[in-house]
């Protein structure tokens, strides 16, 4: 058996949650993952994975071996760039992620890390706030963008460098005909006054959810009940482009649609709310080549210039 390969479909399987998609991902067949987890139930002798009709999660002792799996993963991968790096032309893959709205900042930066080092396949990856957390915690994801603000007690694990801080607007249809060819700032708006209006909102598991429901209890609406909720950033503009409801969005999501016309984007105010976001990197863990190539440009004067142009292009 192939301990390794084994490791990475069991990897997989965590990370999917579904033996067909796990098997898809790594390219076998169902099959192929199924016997392999039976040999590694074999090879240390205990019970992996919670079998039923359906895929029901790893065994206590099963997340053992997934720890374990991702830390040999890990070194793998690092001494694999290690090996295959020249000085100055670093090698490999590198896994970031971010909360879904900071997606526009992390495409960006992998976008210049890829440009300013070929050599490097960045993946960027749509997480929650915990999945955040629990990619860094287990060594699944290399370079996370999140809230730095609500680490607690695990902050003292990670490495953090502050980036923007998220400022909110209402984006809305116009309420007359909009004579602009692209989206519109709009007059400040009352976090109350948008709380009257038919909402599409993130829903209640994510944590932007919570930064914008407890903005409108501070001013003093309550029990907001959106009119749309979804899990997808993407959704939130394509209800407004379709319908008639508005969303709360962060400026870094704005920015993405400045060239959409017949939306205006209207900041909130009453309170005005600004939110912490930082990349994170566990502290005690040796990076790769690639990260530590990700973690030169974020600290670069290039990629700061680049989070002026953009990381507040709204706020002014």
């Amino acid at each position: 058996m192939n301990i390794l390969a084994s490791l990475r479909y069991l990897a997989a399987l965590a990370e999917h949650r579904h033996f067909g998609r796990a098997a898809a991902a790594c390219h076998i067949t169902q099959p192929a993952l199924s016997n392999a987890m039976r040999a590694l139930e074999a090879e240390f002798g205990v019970a992996i994975v919670r079998r039923g009709r359906a895929y029901a999660g790893l065994t206590p002792e099963g997340e053992q071996v997934l720890a374990s799996a991702h830390r040999m993963l890990h070194e793998h991968e690092r001494l694999q760039q290690q090996l295959r790096s020249e000085a100055g032309q670093p090698r490999g893959r590198l896994r970031m992620a971010a909360v879904p709205t900071a997606i526009p900042l992390l495409s960006r930066f992998a976008a210049r890390l890829r440009a300013r080092h070929p050599g490097i396949v960045p993946t960027v990856l749509s997480m929650s706030s915990l999945e955040l957390e629990t990619g860094l915690d287990h060594l699944a994801i290399d370079l996370a963008l999140g809230y730095t603000g609500r680490q607690g007690p695990a902050a003292k694990a990670l490495q953090t460098w502050p980036q923007i801080e998220e400022h909110y607007f209402l984006l809305r249809r116009p309420t007359e005909a909009p004579a602009a060819t692209m989206l519109a700032r709009g007059q400040p708006i009352g976090w109350a006054e948008a709380a009257a209006l038919p909402l599409c909102l993130l829903t209640p598991e994510m944590h932007n959810r919570a930064i914008v429901d407890a903005a409108f209890a501070e001013a003093g609406a309550t029990g907001v009940a959106p009119a749309v909720e979804t899990n997808s950033v993407l959704t939130l503009v394509l209800a407004v482009q379709a319908g008639d409801v508005c969303a709360v969005l962060p400026g870094a999501m704005v920015d993405t649609v400045r060239g959409q016309p017949g939306l205006v984007a209207q900041p909130l105010v009453g309170p005005t709310v600004r939110t912490p976001l930082g990349f994170m990197a566990p502290a005690a863990v040796r990076p790769s080549r690639a990260l530590e190539a990700a973690l030169g440009l974020l600290q670069s004067q290039e990629w700061l210039s680049e989070l002026r142009a953009h990381g507040g292009a709204l706020e002014a």
